[in-house]
């Protein structure tokens, strides 16, 4: 065997690689005394969802104005408080469904509905009109400041996108004070359009000439949207951006810094992670990442990678399928079983050694639970492989665990254990293994729950008909009685047995019920010697069940037993005959039945 060599060389791709640019060559940008790195995300930022517009925009089939509204009331019990509901202007659908949130007095007073526009005089019109009658709204208006949108786009230079920018805004502020009375409390959000392939000197020209017809201050903020319209660069870079912006703008402390990230480069919540660090005071974004393209950053993930830190991201997620049940009726979208928190796998280990430690894990930490007077929020979450607990957000712990091939006893006990409350000794553990895994490679796919337990209780427990299966096995109990001979003493046993069909009287005496038992299966041949001994009860109260387990020598095997009886004595006696029974059917003797 050789320990030494060389790695093969991947070779070049043949792809047309020299038709791109590095970002840094196309809009560096320079901040040698960037201070970000060094700060931590301590309370969570305002949210904006514009699951209504960017996501609905994106969809192959946009919503229906009853979807729109079921997505709204769900963005409202989930505790936003800023909702983006539409561009009223660019279609009477969706001026219809704005609308319909004043009719039907849907918004609470809390709550700030926002709506977009473009720079121009009738559709800034249109946009106000759509907002009368509503308590908080704000006017979002955007355009395209970036040099491939002036040149080949627009064909305006510099000064007319600035003059564009202002003149838009100074026309949302004059429609505004014409159309919307004293009842609504109006805001004013501008967006830079491409912000993150703009100039950063040009957009900061153009944001302080907003804010100058704006003339943001106390009790009047601007709101202004830094958008990753389409992601270029690696998420560091989009911070050194807003941390840019953030140090040059006047006005800062009126001023609510927002970020718009896409994911066309699969980093948008690291960009908006880290723009948070850099100053970003708003994130805007999608439920699950709806939006166009690759969509915008998931709204559900950052808040969730927050409460992960110990973060309160101030939006309840507690019922998360719940959420994403509604997410996919809304948007006829699915949300991919690997998604972060809300995907169906996310909580969900297959391999043998991930399903050995969580089970580990979950058992230090029910201790300390224990110890904290069963008080869980007083133990801190440190479990392997589980980032969250899935308790807190509507998940069992039946899902964490499943059984496919690739599962080891550590998956396969803690699914019986969390599903059964059976605690099952180590040796019987890898027993059990060996029978699962002969299943999976036999029939393939996942071992759920339900076909765990019908797999063990046809291997242990044969006298009991679950789910249709046949009893099998030579022996069944009937019924058993004890006499003892007092403290220290002898033990008489008398046991009913059916063999075959045939009922049998059988007597033992031994130095506890157990060992009566096993002479007592001794008078009629059956020669049993226990190695091992385990039981526990599975419930509490007056129909309280135990289980018991017996590591049992029969002839030359050594098997386990399992019993479950109201009796701790008489679950014993069943595992007895469990063990007996199952070693007849591997030597395929006559008590195989």
């Amino acid at each position: 065997m050789k320990t030494r060599g060389t790695t093969n060389l991947q070779r070049p791709s043949g792809m047309p690689v020299t038709k791109y640019r590095p970002f840094a060559e196309t809009n560096p940008v320079h901040l040698p005394d960037r201070t970000w790195p060094d700060k931590r995300v301590t309370v969570a930022p305002r949210w904006l969802s514009t699951d209504l517009r960017d996501g609905n925009q994106a969809l192959i089939e946009p919503m229906t104005p009853e979807r729109k509204r079921t997505m709204f009331d769900l963005l409202v019990r989930l505790g936003y408080k800023e909702i983006e509901i539409g561009f009223p202007a660019a279609s009477q659908a969706d001026f219809d469904f704005v609308r319909s949130l004043v009719d039907d007095d849907a918004v609470p007073e809390d709550v700030t509905v926002s709506v977009l526009t473009q720079a121009r005089p009738e559709l800034i019109h249109r946009t106000v009109e759509s907002l009368v009658g509503f308590p908080r709204a704000t006017v979002h208006m955007y355009n395209a400041t970036a040099p491939v949108f002036r040149d080949v786009v627009f064909r305006a230079g510099r000064e007319g996108t600035r003059d564009l920018a202002v003149d838009g805004t100074r026309e949302v502020m004059a429609h505004a004070e014409k159309v919307l009375g004293d009842e609504t409390v109006f805001g004013y959000q501008y967006s830079p359009e491409i912000f993150v392939d703009t100039e950063l000197d040009f957009a900061l020209e153009v944001t302080e000439a907003v804010m100058g017809a704006w003339q943001p201050e106390s009790g009047r903020e601007i709101i202004l949207n830094l958008p990753a319209t389409v992601e270029r660069a690696t998420p560091n870079v989009y911070a050194d951006q807003i941390e840019w912006m953030s140090r040059h703008l006047s006005n800062r402390e009126h001023v609510a810094l927002s970020v718009h990230p896409h994911n066309d480069r699969g980093s948008g919540v690291a960009a908006a992670e880290l723009a948070m660090l850099a100053g970003a005071d708003r994130v805007e974004g999608c439920l699950f990442g709806q939006g166009e393209r690759t969509g915008n950053v998931d709204l559900v993930t950052l808040a969730m990678n927050l409460y992960s830190q110990g973060v309160d991201p101030m939006i309840d997620l507690s019922d998360i399928d719940e959420v994403r049940r509604t997410v996919e009726h809304c948007t006829q979208m699915d949300v991919h079983a690997r998604h972060p928190y809300g995907g169906d796998l996310v909580y969900t280990s297959f391999s043998g050694s991930h399903q050995d430690a969580i089970k580990k894990g979950f058992q230090v930490r029910d201790a300390k639970v224990a110890e904290a007077g069963d008080d869980d929020a007083a133990v801190v979450w440190d479990l392997p492989y589980l980032p969250v607990d899935p308790k807190d957000v509507g998940r069992t712990y039946e899902a964490v665990v499943r059984v496919n091939s690739q599962s080891g006893k550590g998956g396969i006990a803690y699914l019986l254990h969390s599903t059964r409350s059976l605690d099952l000794p180590r040796r019987l553990q890898i027993e059990l293994a060996g029978i699962v895994q002969k299943h999976t490679d036999a029939y393939g796919g996942e071992i759920d729950a339900e076909r765990l337990w019908s797999i063990f209780v046809d291997e242990y427990l044969p006298y009991t008909v679950t789910d249709g299966l046949a009893p099998w096995g030579r022996y069944t109990l009937r019924s058993t009685s004890l006499t003892s001979h007092g403290e220290g003493g002898d033990a008489d046993l008398t046991v009913v047995l059916d063999d075959g069909g045939e009922e049998l009287l059988l007597s033992g005496r031994g130095n506890g019920p157990i060992d009566a038992f096993v002479h007592a299966l001794g008078s009629i041949g059956v020669e049993a010697s226990v190695l091992d001994y385990a039981e526990h009860a599975l419930s509490a109260g007056g129909d309280a069940m135990a289980a018991a387990y017996l590591e049992v020598e029969t002839g030359d095997q050594v098997v386990w037993g399992v019993g479950v009886d109201p009796s701790t004595m008489t679950a014993s006696f069943q595992a007895i005959i469990s063990a007996v029974n199952r070693a007849a059917r591997t030597a395929g003797g006559p008590a195989a039945g």
